[in-house]
């Protein structure tokens, strides 16, 4: 479980293909106090088991399902990453629930600077836009973030200048996919009150 607040942003250092899944070896400092092997961490919204660890970065698997529902493809080596580990339970609930389970990718259509703040516009597929409700809660790159609009289209969030430089997000533009987890329970909530299995 995490709260959406990213701790640091991190660097991949080298991505091996294993068939139809993958290791991540990411540079870090932060996320490696206290974390062991076993331990979880976010990169950028993706919930990853640490399966080594070494004093300047860790590795991760990725199995084919994240590979088809996140941006991993579009991850190189020189990548930076937003890094968060697990909620300690005597911690700060600073964000919102975040699994860490992704549920799919938005593109990003538009960019606007506005004051202080900065405007994303992000088109995510259909059927995740009934989970997005305006002043609600949204992962974006395992950012918690704000929801400050929606239509049948579109949502837009609105980030601080802070938010722009202790996340990955200063360098996303127009046309480029981010990772997105909407608000667990919302889809809690609907499954109940549907009856599905």
């Amino acid at each position: 479980m995490f709260t959406g607040i990213v701790e640091e942003i991190g660097t991949i250092k080298n991505i091996e293909i294993r068939g139809p899944s993958a290791r991540l070896t990411i540079s870090a400092s932060k996320v490696l106090e206290d974390s062991q092997i076993g331990d979880s961490i976010s990169i950028n919204g993706i919930c990853l088991t640490v399966t080594h660890i070494d004093p300047h970065s860790f590795s991760a698997d990725i199995m084919n399902e994240t590979v088809k529902r996140t941006t991993f493809q579009n991850m190189r080596i020189g990548t930076k990453v937003n890094l968060e580990r697990a909620m300690k339970v005597d911690g700060r609930f600073g964000g919102h629930i975040v699994s860490g389970h992704i549920d799919g990718t938005a593109l990003i259509q538009s960019v606007e600077k506005q004051g202080n703040a900065t405007w994303y516009s992000l088109k995510p597929p259909y059927n995740l836009l009934r989970y997005i409700v305006e002043k609600g809660s949204i992962a974006i790159d395992g950012t918690s973030l704000t929801v400050a609009y929606v239509d049948r289209d579109k949502f837009k969030v609105s980030i601080i200048p802070h938010t722009s430089e202790a996340t990955v997000l200063s360098e996303k533009r127009p046309g480029q996919k981010v990772n997105i987890e909407v608000d667990v329970i919302g889809k809690y909530i609907e499954k109940l009150i549907e009856g599905r299995y």
